[in-house]
């Protein structure tokens, strides 16, 4: 895909991402919408998307996203779906469908497509690394564009220790920084850095952790009065999920939070025998063979025992 190409003659351009955006989420929409803003001046150019953490203020313009969905284009000329097929797009999903020209950008096995040009590269580390990747002119990026992919590009790497951190995804890294970014800083404040709700909701989770399956799985679930009690909202989540797979003899994680009456948000981790992707699938979910999630109905331990029937063929048959 050639992306100033796709774009160049639009008026109006559009792009969204999945509902609870994480880090690569909002890196990959930013940093896109920065450099449409840049080459395309005479554009009017626009991000609908759910209000992102504040740890993702230093991204410039954040505060220029239309987190109620609200725009005055009633057609967008072109429009972007980020990280996400378009059935996770939320509100942003009715203008997808009504654009002139739609064009999906993603990096989940588990998507297939569903825009009129789709560029979907399920081995790149994150859809930052995409966005990056289809900028062609090099000189068209600075300092804000990089510094909103350097961060989408660590969220979904880990830091750069997750397996799908390839030696394209450390060279895009280099050179991003290069760009004066503080990346050191950048790290520890948008991904190690916790407020004292999060530690707080992590050693909650942590201490009602269970393990099971011979030790080979781990799961944690949080109901919605134990989030009340602490004020936690579904950002002060992140991570713990990844901090139950470090379990030691853990394969397989699982950790759930209720958004509705008998309705969890789950998310899984695997530390490499279990492709956690085809477990998510199976309940309508998607992500990668080692991070994947889905949302699930019925009782906490109906919950467990269907995803443990799926976790368990896997591990038997390794």
């Amino acid at each position: 895909m050639k992306l100033y190409e796709e774009v160049k003659d639009a008026l109006t351009i559009g792009i969204s991402g999945h509902i609870r955006p994480d880090g690569d989420c909002v890196g990959s929409v930013m940093g896109l919408y920065l450099y449409l803003k840049k080459v395309c001046p005479d554009a009017k150019v626009q991000v609908l998307l759910e209000k992102p953490a504040d740890i993702f203020s230093c991204i410039k313009d954040i505060d220029e996203i239309h987190t109620d969905f609200v725009t005055d284009v009633e057609k967008f000329d072109v429009f972007f779906a980020l990280d996400t097929s378009k059935e996770r797009l939320g509100e942003g999903e009715k203008y997808f469908d009504g654009a002139g020209k739609r064009i999906n950008i993603d990096h989940h096995v588990s998507n297939s497509g569903c825009g009129d040009l789709n560029h979907i590269v399920p081995g790149a580390s994150s859809t930052s690394e995409l966005i990056y990747d289809l900028i062609e002119d090099k000189s068209d990026l600075d300092e804000d564009i990089a510094r909103a992919l350097y961060i989408g590009i660590i969220h979904d790497t880990g830091v750069f220790q997750y397996s799908n951190t390839a030696a394209s995804t450390l060279k895009a890294a280099a050179e991003l920084i290069s760009y004066g970014l503080d990346f050191s800083r950048l790290i520890e404040e948008t991904f190690y850095e916790k407020t004292y709700i999060q530690n707080q909701i992590l050693g909650r989770a942590l201490l009602e952790s269970i393990l099971f399956m011979n030790g080979k799985c781990v799961v944690s679930m949080l109901d919605k009065k134990t989030m009340n009690f602490y004020r936690a909202e579904p950002h002060d989540l992140d991570g713990i999920v990844s901090q139950l797979k470090n379990t030691k003899g853990v394969e397989c994680a699982i950790f759930m939070y209720q958004t509705d009456v008998m309705e969890y948000k789950v998310s899984l981790r695997s530390n490499g025998q279990v492709d956690v992707a085809k477990v998510a699938e199976f309940f309508g979910g998607g992500g990668h063979v080692r991070a994947a999630g889905a949302t699930m109905r019925g009782t906490f331990h109906d919950i467990v025992n269907n995803l443990s029937s799926r976790i368990a063929v896997q591990i038997k048959t390794e």
